[in-house]
């Protein structure tokens, strides 16, 4: 039965999902034949002459009317096609696939320490109100929110690669003596573990470790935020001075008791986080050099890559889709008082 209504529960979900993501394509479609410039004017080059500008603007379909248009980029996109960046001369994508796990890799050691920094210092603070790791907590809070992430970015390439020479040159994935390890999940450190090569796994989590510690100093500050207010307000209940009068263990009342009830705010918090990273990781992407679908959106946003742009929107628009459809599961199993079909 709990399966079942799970299961509503997902096509529930994504059939609301679907006037969203028609909404996004029809926005980002508009938005992105607004942008100042011609494409055509771009790709022909300074010296060409009209002739030879119109001869792409018909080639890129950019002599039909937006409506015209329009009905042409849906009709492909019913097909799974997104059309050829003229950027780069591929498919947007192959370009997305081959783009994505970059990004990802990035995004989930980002995530994952913040969550290491973030929950142990907002659940220490929420323990000892006031004291001195208390006033850490809101020191890395405020700087957290504060820092802009390419300052950030800047700050740490200055500090660890030419200041102390301890971190590898900010220019991708791996640095040019290292061949990428056999392609398994495309992401880089496990391919490479999955292939036994330590060496090449060390190279690149290297390379990883400068842009992840950025990104995830800037997303740290509202998980330990939101970790010390529910730990603040779950430790004051009743229930937990009933445990603490029945003799349990500290240990056993802060995680088993409070943590856990304290964790269904942190998770809606660990959603909005990990969907703000997918996006904001475009700035920590041109800093590093990273090659992930941020700094692809941003080449194809100057040149004015309609394709490019437009797929990288929808997929963004699809990871939210899927990364909200995700929590909402994980919600209900934590909390099986809010029901699945609610």
């Amino acid at each position: 039965m709990f399966g079942n209504e799970k299961f509503k529960m997902i096509v529930g979900r994504l059939l609301q999902a679907i006037p969203s993501i028609i909404g996004i394509i029809i926005v980002t479609f508009v938005l992105t034949r607004a942008l100042p410039g011609d494409p055509a004017v771009y790709f022909a080059g300074p010296a060409a002459d009209e002739k030879s500008i119109q001869e792409i603007r018909v080639s890129l379909g950019l002599d039909k009317s937006w409506l015209e248009q329009f009905w042409i980029y849906a009709s492909d996109l019913v097909t799974g096609n997104l059309g050829v960046s003229v950027s780069t001369g591929q498919p947007v994508v192959e370009e997305l696939i081959r783009r994505l796990p970059a990004s990802l890799e990035l995004t989930f050691l980002a995530l994952i320490f913040s969550l290491a920094v973030a929950l142990p210092l907002g659940i220490a603070a929420a323990t000892r109100p006031n004291s001195w790791i208390d006033q850490l907590c809101r020191i890395v809070v405020t700087a957290g929110v504060s820092l802009p992430v390419f300052f950030t970015g800047l700050i740490m390439v200055y500090l660890f690669y030419y200041i102390w020479g301890v971190a590898p040159p900010p220019l991708g994935r791996l640095e040019i003596i290292y061949l990428s390890p056999p392609p398994v999940t495309n992401f880089y450190t496990i391919d490479a573990l999955l292939d036994g090569d330590l060496e090449t796994f060390g190279a690149a989590f290297a390379q990883l470790a400068l842009p992840a510690i950025t990104l995830g100093i800037f997303t740290l500050a509202p998980l330990a935020r939101m970790t010390r207010a529910a730990m603040l307000q779950v430790l004051s209940s009743d229930f937990i001075r009933t445990a603490r009068a029945s003799g349990l263990k500290r240990s056993t009342v802060l995680y088993t008791y409070a943590f856990r009830n304290a964790f269904l705010p942190i998770l809606t918090t660990l959603g909005m986080v990990f969907s703000f990273m997918l996006g904001s990781n475009v700035l920590v992407e041109k800093v590093f050099a990273w090659p992930g679908i941020g700094s692809f959106a941003i080449e194809a946003l100057i040149v004015s890559d309609y394709a490019a742009v437009q797929g990288f929107v929808l997929a963004m628009a699809i990871l939210y889709v899927l990364l909200n459809l995700t929590i909402d599961i994980v919600y209900t199993l934590v909390d099986p008082r809010v029901g699945l079909d609610g």
